[in-house]
């Protein structure tokens, strides 16, 4: 597991170490290269590509569970001997900082909850579509084995691209590269298996226990975690910031104008101490 850790700003080494947890298919530095800079500033930021996902995350053989990847984010913290964190989590990110706070509440000073919601698969449609995305995972993994992972990485995009209604690219062909090779660098089975267990994921029988700082980012134009899903996250949580930007869910890529300073924000009611 490849780490990316910032250390402390400089001449503030009290000031708050914040886990950057990122969303599904991508990498960490996709999730959050216009962040990094930013928060490195004001905080000792830490994170890493999760489970299957870019080319830094474990090759696992076990299920994909949500709970396994906050046990991962558990681990990393007690490594890295950081006492308690911050945890930040974007779309399936926020999954694994609800369920990090859950069973490792002594490791949790805080969380932000950014693109994100306490259950993923609540309807029918929901559910199917989780369950095929699972189903594919042998096959995604017997054809990888046979030297046809990339062409089953441009067959998944091209499903995503047909239900997202269009090209998901930012428009910026040199990014755009980089952020597919980034994306592409997975192990597109491990993807699809942890995909299947985001449709599982529900907190909403103790989300409301939440007994630290915590904020919630909602993207107003959300089509991939619906907005009403992030704001009835926010207001199922006892006494949840909420910050609204009008983006949609690549917020943390395509409007890092809105989105760090929401971020910031967010933060801000959070942390302690209070980032400067």
């Amino acid at each position: 597991m490849r780490i990316r850790d910032s250390g402390p700003p400089e001449g503030d080494p009290d000031a708050p170490t914040v886990l950057l947890l990122h969303g599904w298919t991508v990498s960490a530095d996709l999730n959050w290269c216009r962040t990094y800079g930013p928060l490195a500033r004001r905080a000792r930021v830490v994170a890493w590509d999760q489970r299957g996902h870019g080319s830094g995350g474990l090759r696992t053989r076990g299920r994909m569970r949500i709970e396994s990847l906050a046990d991962d984010a558990a681990a990393v913290v007690r490594v890295l001997d950081l006492d308690r964190a911050t945890v930040v989590g974007y779309s399936m990110g926020g999954a694994v900082a609800q369920a990090m706070w859950h069973r490792h509440r002594d490791l949790v000073d805080g969380l932000v909850l950014c693109a994100t919601a306490m259950a993923f698969g609540l309807t029918a449609t929901e559910r199917r579509d989780f369950a095929v995305m699972g189903a594919s995972s042998l096959p995604a993994r017997l054809l990888s084995a046979m030297g046809h992972e990339e062409r089953c990485w441009r067959a998944a995009r091209r499903a995503s691209e047909r239900q997202a209604g269009g090209s998901m690219g930012t428009g910026d062909a040199e990014f755009d590269g980089w952020a597919w090779n980034e994306t592409r660098a997975g192990s597109l089975d491990r993807v699809l298996r942890t995909a299947w267990n985001l449709g599982r994921f529900d907190a909403s029988s103790w989300i409301h226990e939440v007994d630290v700082p915590h904020a919630v980012v909602v993207c107003g134009d959300d089509d991939v975690v619906p907005t009403a899903r992030q704001r009835q996250l926010a207001h199922a949580l006892p006494d949840a910031a909420i910050v609204e930007i009008d983006a949609d869910h690549a917020a943390c890529v395509i409007r890092p104008d809105l989105f760090i300073p929401a971020l910031c924000s967010a933060l801000d009611s959070v942390c302690r101490p209070v980032l400067r």
